[in-house]
C-alpha cells in the first residue's frame, strides 16, 4: 500500500471520529441496552465488512478504543541523546546492505497492499494466506491492519519526526514513495505496528510456529531500518504499540470468534497439505544475509 493510502485513511478516520462523537448523544438508551444484550449471545462473524476507503476495511476496534500512541509511547529520542546516536549508528550500519538480497527483501516488505501483504508471513506460517484458502486468517490481517494504522496517528501527527533518509540525504529502498514519506511522520513505524500485530495474531493461531513467526515479524520491522525510512527507535515503538492493539482486540467478540475460526481453518489447510505460494528458500536466504 502506498503511503498516500495511509494518509487518506488517516483523513477518513478523522472524519468518522467526528461523526461518531456527534451521533452519540442521539442514541436512545434503550438501543444501547439492546445492543448490550445482543453482545451476550453467540457472536456471528460478519460476511461483509464496510470499507473505510476502497480496499481498506474497518478494523475490529471502535475508533475511540484504539490505543493512543501519544499516551502510550515516550517521545522519540532528542537529537543530542545517546538514543539518537544509536539510531544514526543503525542507519549507517544498514547502508552496507544496499543492493543486497536483504535490501530487496526490505523493498518487498514495504508493500502493504492486499493480497501481496498477507503472503509476507506465509512462509513463517508454512501455509498459504489467501482469501481463497484461508479467508478468516486473511480477514484478521486486513482488519487488524486498520487498527494498527489508526493507533499510530496521534504520535505521528504530534511529533512529525523526520525520516532518516531525509536527514542523512540518502536513498531508500522505495524511492518512488519518498515524496509521500517526507510528508508523513516517522515515529512510530506504522509498517512495524502492522507487521508485529500480524505476528502476534498468527502466533496465537499457530503456536507451533511461534519461533518462525516471531523471527519473521522482527525482520519485517527491521526492513524499515534497512530501507532507510525509519529509525530503529521508530521500529521499537511500533512493536510496543502493536502489542497494545492486539491486546485490546481480544476484548472484541468478533475478533475472538474470527481467531477461533482461523485456528480451525489452519488445521483444515494443513490436513489438505497446502503450502505457501511464496519462494520460501529465497526469502530465507535474503533474511539471513
Amino acid at each position: 500500500m502506498k503511503v498516500s493510502t495511509k494518509r487518506n485513511l488517516h483523513i477518513k478516520i478523522r472524519m468518522m471520529t467526528t461523526i461518531h462523537r456527534c451521533l452519540i448523544p442521539f442514541i436512545p438508551a434503550g438501543l444501547i441496552l439492546i445492543a448490550g444484550c445482543t453482545c451476550m449471545t453467540s457472536t456471528t462473524i460478519p460476511a461483509a465488512v464496510p470499507e473505510v476507503r476502497p480496499g481498506i476495511l474497518m478494523g475490529y476496534l471502535p475508533l475511540p478504543a484504539a490505543p493512543n500512541s501519544l499516551t502510550l509511547l515516550p517521545a522519540p529520542p532528542a537529537k543530542d541523546s545517546a538514543a539518537f546516536a544509536a539510531d544514526q549508528e543503525a542507519f549507517r550500519t544498514t547502508r552496507l546492505l544496499i543492493n543486497t538480497p536483504r535490501w530487496r527483501q526490505a523493498s518487498k516488505d514495504a508493500v502493504l497492499r492486499f493480497p501481496e501483504a498477507a503472503e509476507a508471513f506465509s512462509c513463517a506460517l508454512n501455509a498459504p494466506i489467501t482469501e481463497e484458502d484461508t479467508p478468516n486468517i486473511y480477514m484478521l490481517l486486513r482488519r487488524s491492519f486498520t487498527d494498527a494504522v489508526v493507533a499510530t496517528f496521534a504520535a505521528k501527527n504530534h511529533y512529525n519526526r523526520i525520516r532518516p533518509f531525509i536527514i542523512n540525504k540518502a536513498t531508500s529502498c522505495t524511492p518512488d514513495e519518498e515524496d509521500e514519506l517526507a510528508r508523513d511522520g516517522s515515529y512510530p513505524s506504522g509498517h512495524t505496528a502492522i507487521g508485529w500485530a500480524w505476528t502476534l495474531i498468527l502466533a496465537e493461531i499457530a503456536p507451533d510456529r511461534t519461533d518462525a513467526l516471531l523471527s519473521r515479524g522482527y525482520a519485517f520491522g527491521q526492513s524499515r531500518v534497512i530501507c532507510g525510512v525509519h529509525w530503529q527507535s521508530d521500529v521499537t515503538a511500533g512493536r510496543v504499540l502493536a502489542a497494545g492493539v492486539v491486546a485490546r482486540e481480544h476484548a472484541d467478540p468478533v475478533f475472538r470468534a474470527q481467531l477461533e475460526a482461523a485456528k480451525k481453518e489452519l488445521a483444515a489447510v494443513r490436513a489438505k497439505g497446502l503450502k505457501p505460494k511464496n519462494n520460501c528458500p529465497a526469502e530465507a536466504a535474503a533474511l539471513s544475509f
